[in-house]
């Protein structure tokens, strides 16, 4: 499978890359620093320097031409509400927009658990700015035409993962997503029909992950 991830550079992303690439897949990862290309081809992919926030839709179509798969593990960082909006919202939707015309099959999203309007924290909280941006991309995404999952881990940690999962976790309940298991439940979904236009909420537990997906109500 030929598969795109979107924030070549971040934690997620270069632990996702070798996994994927292992599996098989021919990994193009999107990074907006050209100093992180070296970074990014020791996990085995290609990198492909770009900015999401001034690439159109036009152009990441082009970029997405004869892929069939896109991991979005990309994100502003925080601490500028403006450039939240620019990448966590705007780019992660021009991206599905352009996924669709070019004929990708798959979209994984990496959201979190928190991307619910039933659990938004108060307006005035900085918080609040990303929540919004990431609760409008998600939404969008579930309106296309495309082969989505959303994933929604726990607060993210540096742990190691044992490859297991609490599929009962919520937004509210504290659970904590190592980012290694993150990657590995991206990596799992990824060519797994199981997980086809699901919203996946997870956090680390005791269940491995095929027999977490294999539970899956129909």
């Amino acid at each position: 499978m030929r598969t795109t991830i979107f924030g070549g550079h971040g934690k997620i992303a270069l632990l996702l890359a070798p996994l994927l690439v292992e599996a098989g897949h021919e990994v193009t990862s999107v990074i907006r620093n050209p100093d992180h290309v070296r970074d990014v081809e020791a996990t085995g992919a290609t990198a492909l320097v770009s900015s999401l926030e001034d690439a159109d839709t036009a152009a990441l179509t082009e970029l997405l031409s004869g892929q069939d798969a896109v991991v979005w593990s990309a994100g502003a960082g925080g601490g500028d509400p403006a450039r939240t909006d620019a990448v966590d919202r705007d780019a992660a939707i021009r991206s599905m927009d352009a996924a669709v015309a070019a004929g990708v099959q798959r979209y994984v999203m990496v959201s979190f658990a928190g991307a619910s309007a039933d659990h938004l924290v108060p307006e005035d909280d900085p918080f609040r700015r990303y929540q919004d941006a990431k609760i409008a991309a998600d939404e969008h995404l579930r309106g296309t035409s495309l082969g989505w999952t959303i994933l929604g881990p726990g607060a993210l940690t540096t742990d190691p993962s044992h490859g297991t999962v609490n599929p009962a976790a919520t937004s509210r309940d504290g659970d904590e997503s190592p980012r290694e298991l993150v990657a590995q439940v991206a990596a799992a979904v990824l060519a797994d029909d199981r997980a086809v236009r699901r919203t996946l909420v997870f956090g680390k537990g005791d269940v491995a992950i095929d027999d977490w997906l294999s539970r899956l109500p129909d």
